[in-house]
């Protein structure tokens, strides 16, 4: 079977493996490449669309599958030219259809329809369509005027408190993918694609992480917010191995994509991949050692390694802390039951289990069928302890909140790197 020339990418788990589009050959392998190019991600397919003409050539160094590419250096792209967040041509046309979204209207503004600030608005995400002309540059944004609308998304729109976190969330997303769709379709340097991935990537880790149990309710959805935080790891880890660096953030990142994918054997696969200059980094050994501490089961090993993460590590590991804590009232249920029943302090499960107080210790032991002994103990009873449905996902406010430490989010998506333990007020950024 003939190598295949196409290199849309696994969303899975964001580790960047190539899937093959169009093969030269036949039988299932090629029946199963084909379904699985059709999960690729968006950007990436317009922008292979878009360059499609181009003959493949190998690309030292492409993370996973195959090496063969449509090379962009044969392909000039262009640069984009829009010197705003929002192209003025799409300002006018949804003022004019009414698409504006509440956080882009100019203040005080009573008009109807609504007129845009350009100071706000920020280019949407419009899914590229087939046989569709590549966007002018005009109309794309190049990385400077990227990067500064990540910055105004993390300073400006995220931090909003006039709006629910699941109501920022999913502004946020869709204009972070409309950032990366830009990005793919012009010709940026991996230094400056990477800097606009790892900013956008940081901005989408903390939005998401701030959601609550009730996210589900509201406009953002989780299924779909997830899927997208895959693609951005999945599209910097390539800029990462298609170019030479320096990335003084890579291994801080790729310590951040093992902590999303917590336990997954294709993630610690693809990091212990990783040159050994990359893992001897602080960051990223940080990264396996709480990945083995979840792996083993120890959860008084993780849980104090979870208290010393910094924020973004923290906003990484958040989707697991909650299968955490219910495995290890599991194990402590096996342990401690008897028929008559044993008590344990509610204080030693909120240390252990990094809980927020004793409040959230007593909802957990009560989710999961543990009856309470007043209000300071837990009885553990043979036969009793439960799991129905998901695991209480709690407000992680310990784990995550208290980790900004007087700093804002866009000093902390803007940084260079995070300093392990230390309160900074200023970013060196």
């Amino acid at each position: 079977m003939a190598p295949c020339l196409s290199r849309p990418s696994c969303k899975a788990i964001g580790c960047g493996r190539d899937y093959n589009l169009v093969h030269h050959g036949s039988g299932l392998d090629c029946a199963r490449c084909i379904l699985e190019a059709l999960e690729a991600s968006e950007s990436e397919v317009a922008a292979l669309s878009y360059n499609a003409v181009c003959p493949g050539r190998p690309t030292p160094g492409f993370v996973g599958g195959d090496e063969t590419r449509p090379p962009m250096a044969a392909c000039q792209l262009p640069v984009g030219t829009c010197p705003d967040m929002c192209p003025a041509a799409e300002r006018a046309e949804r003022e004019k259809e009414g698409r504006l979204h509440r956080f882009e209207v100019a203040p005080g503004c009573r008009g109807d329809p609504p007129r845009a600030d350009p100071q706000r608005a920020v280019k949407e995400y419009k899914r590229p369509a087939a046989g569709k002309a590549r966007p002018p540059p005009s109309q794309l944004r190049p990385p400077s005027v990227l990067l500064a609308t990540v910055r105004y998304l993390a300073g400006e729109v995220a931090e909003r408190a006039d709006a629910s976190c699941a109501e920022v969330a999913s502004f946020v997303a869709d204009r972070l993918r409309a950032v990366r769709l830009d990005l793919a379709l012009q010709g940026a340097g991996d230094a400056e694609a990477a800097a606009v991935l790892e900013a956008a990537l940081a901005v989408l880790l903390a939005v998401v992480a701030r959601l609550g149990p009730d996210a589900e309710r509201g406009p953002a959805d989780p299924v779909l917010l997830q899927a997208q935080v895959q693609e951005c790891f999945g599209s910097l880890r390539r800029c990462y191995a298609q170019g030479a660096g320096p990335h003084p953030r890579q291994a801080a990142f790729q310590g951040l994509f093992l902590l999303y994918n917590l336990g997954s054997v294709e993630a610690l696969h693809e990091v212990l991949q990783l040159p050994d200059a990359l893992r001897s980094c602080p960051a990223l050994r940080r990264a396996l050692a709480v990945d083995s501490a979840f792996r083993e089961g120890n959860a008084a090993r993780l849980f104090r390694l979870l208290r010393i993460l910094p924020y973004l590590q923290s906003c990484a590991v958040r989707c697991h802390v909650g299968r955490a804590r219910r495995g290890a009232l599991a194990r402590l249920a096996r342990a401690l039951s008897t028929p008559k029943g044993q008590t344990l302090p509610l204080g030693f499960m909120v240390h252990l289990l990094a809980l927020d107080g004793p409040e959230e210790a007593r909802d957990l032991c009560q989710a999961h069928g543990l009856p309470l002994d007043g209000q300071e103990r837990v009885v553990f009873l043979r036969g009793r302890y439960t799991e129905e449905g998901l695991p209480p996902a709690g407000t992680c406010k310990v784990l995550v909140g208290s980790k900004l430490a007087g700093r804002t989010l866009e000093e902390v998506v803007m940084a260079e790197e995070e300093d392990e333990g230390v309160d900074r007020s200023k970013s060196p950024a």
